[in-house]
């Protein structure tokens, strides 16, 4: 398209972007795909039929109500002009009732109309949360969270209100824009034929005002978006810009992000200055056209002045139904794009559902399960393979550890035992004592505890974390947990009611590990999966946490990735990852032994010679003047 002349067709005259979209979409052969994501929305709409209905009617009759009100209220003018005295009682009396029978229309309507959209949004947002929490992890993990968030929130609002919404109002201003139109030119051909023309007329003159408008927004809300961004990262590097000391440098950001926005502000504000001009003087003119000719038939005595006020205000009403009428095309390519957002993540693959076969382990999960991978292979792209041929095997009342360098696959194999990953050949499976053997899917993850790498302590109190794997555990059963982690010795003081903040805010990452493994005991899986759980936490602590696991159920598999050779004694048998396979191995020799840390060379400086301070000399605090 010539970016000159962007617009095609008929829509050079209106010189809409939402119909030169649509236009577009007929030309590249894609117009289907939108006929498709409005189907979509449209099976939503079929679930709210009645509701459209009732929407309907009410807009219906609401529109009639109002109508008839404007009718009333010129003849009443006329009466009152005309000085009839003796109709001017019932009409009075008409004109209050009808006031206030919309007053009471008007309330109970809102109230409804509010009821029946909080309940159509959360139907349709918990219909759409459900697929996507049970997609696949592989695919459902290659959208960033701020973009899944956006399309959950803001997309999911959009097709919830054009479900319900675009059928009625689609109806309602057709029929409003038709009655009125009728009204008009049964009282005076000219003039309803002035009042609709004067609507286009209108809309293609502020065509170009609304898209350099719509450019200001864009770039405001960019830079609004901007400045949120440098906002919250500021404040959740809080502790390291207090620590270098540079609140001087992010100050001066914080100020050259304020001066950005006051600039494009008063820009923008000048322009919509100069958009009311414009806008004012363009309705005025249109405007006085229509009155000119009020007020030459109220002259001629061919209408009455209550005839001239109803048509005044009926010309408004029908510029605001015809462009009603005209959004409806923006707003339904709106909602084409967020359900086409929202169906990408519906059509993502599911996970792989057996509840059957659940059910059947579950019963006998409590004698213990072996978990093995069998030649498994794996890629996240194709072409570049994780694993090649990776087997692997872990018994009940066993201590296994995987090792691997960082980046090298522990926790690609953690996703593979919990089926989030599926193996592009070979087989995950569990064993149960009698021997039946069955291939791992979604239903099976809850005989896992997973303690995944990092601080995953939500806030809240302790108790909170802990009863969300498992609702109905008791307080007793918690502290249990806490003992066996070795947690409740920082926990007691406060006990398990004692608050925490974002990210557990108020204890240290040590601590923070030992709550996440108490979590997961208080799952009371038969398989515990630890991925670098124990990577803050002392060598005296890690050996006294794994020893309490295995004693507190002799039939607890226990999985750990780890390069802690402080961890390997304590296991039964060690797997290494290495090109692309999974093998079980004795030599851990590459592993370096845990050491404290070694000081540079520590080289005494002379203190300055005006620091005398008798009350450090020989304190035995040397480290006052070490490098």
């Amino acid at each position: 398209m010539n970016n000159n002349n962007p617009y095609t067709g008929f829509n050079r005259i209106l010189q809409s972007e939402a119909v030169q979209t649509i236009l577009n979409h007929i030309d590249d052969g894609t117009f289907s795909e939108f006929l498709g994501d409005w189907k979509w929305i449209f099976s939503f709409s079929l679930r709210y039929k009645l509701i459209i209905v009732f929407y309907t009617l009410v807009g219906i009759f609401g529109s009639t109500l109002s109508l008839g009100s404007a009718y009333v209220s010129r003849i009443l003018i006329n009466i009152v002009v005309g000085q009839q005295r003796e109709k001017l009682g019932l009409l009075v009396g008409v004109m209050l009732g009808m006031t206030v029978f919309n007053l009471i229309l008007g309330a109970v309507s809102s109230r409804i109309f509010t009821k029946i959209s909080i309940y159509v949004n959360n139907d349709i947002q918990a219909h759409i949360f459900d697929h996507i929490i049970d997609a696949r992890w592989k695919e459902l993990s290659q959208y960033p969270s701020g973009d899944l968030l956006n399309r959950f929130n803001n997309d999911v609002s959009t097709i919830a209100g054009n479900a319900i919404g675009w059928i009625p109002n689609l109806i309602v201003n057709i029929y409003t824009f038709a009655a009125t139109f009728v009204v008009l030119f049964r009282m005076d051909s000219v003039m309803a034929w002035i009042a609709v023309l004067s609507a286009p007329f209108l809309l293609i003159i502020s065509r170009h005002i609304m898209r350099k408008q719509k450019e200001y927004r864009k770039r405001i809300l960019e830079l609004n978006s901007g400045m949120m961004s440098f906002e919250v990262e500021t404040f959740f590097n809080f502790d390291m810009i207090k620590s270098f000391g540079i609140f001087g440098y992010y100050g001066k950001k914080l100020r050259e992000w304020q001066g950005k926005f006051k600039e494009y502000s008063l820009d923008y504000n000048k322009f919509q200055i100069k958009t009311s001009i414009l806008m004012t003087f363009i309705g005025t003119g249109v405007s006085m056209t229509a009155f000119g000719y009020c007020l030459w038939r109220l002259w001629s005595g061919a209408i009455l002045y209550g005839d001239m006020t109803f048509f005044l205000q009926q010309r408004g009403a029908l510029s605001s139904r015809f462009s009603a009428l005209v959004g409806t095309i923006p707003g339904m390519l709106n909602s084409a794009i967020s359900a086409h957002r929202i169906r990408e993540l519906i059509d993502l693959p599911r996970e792989v559902h057996d509840p059957k076969t659940f059910s059947e382990v579950e019963q006998v999960a409590g004698e213990g399960l072996t978990v093995s991978l069998n030649r498994v292979g794996f890629s996240y792209t194709e072409g570049e393979e994780v694993y090649t041929d990776a087997s692997f095997t872990a018994s009940p009342g066993e201590i296994v550890a995987i090792l691997a360098p960082s980046g090298g696959g522990k926790t690609t194999f953690m996703r593979l035992l919990l089926g989030m990953l599926e193996p592009t050949r070979g087989e995950v499976t569990l064993t149960t004592r009698a021997g039946r053997k069955v291939n791992i899917n979604a239903d099976l993850r809850t005989l896992f505890s997973y303690v995944p790498q990092g601080n995953t302590v939500l806030s809240g109190t302790i108790a909170d974390n802990m009863r969300m794997v498992r609702e109905g555990v008791t307080d007793k059963e918690i502290i249990d947990a806490l003992k066996t982690a070795c947690a409740w010795e920082f926990v007691e003081k406060n006990g398990i009611n004692g608050k925490l903040g974002e990210r557990g805010r108020g204890i240290s990452e040590g601590q923070a590990q030992r709550l996440s493994i108490a979590r997961a005991l208080v799952r009371n899986s038969p398989i515990l999966l630890l991925d670098e759980a124990t990577s803050a936490l002392d060598i005296d602590t890690e050996e006294r946490v794994l020893t309490n696991i295995i004693r507190s159920d002799p039939n607890k598999v226990i999985i750990v990735s780890t390069h802690r050779p402080s961890v390997l004694k304590l296991c039964d048998r060690v797997y290494r990852v290495e090109d692309g396979q999974i093998r079980q191995t004795r030599d851990v020799s590459d592993i370096p032994p845990e050491e404290p840390p070694q000081r540079p060379p520590q080289v005494p400086l002379t203190p300055p010679p005006e620091f005398n301070a008798p009350a450090f000399q020989g304190s035995g605090e040397a480290g006052l003047w070490e490098l």
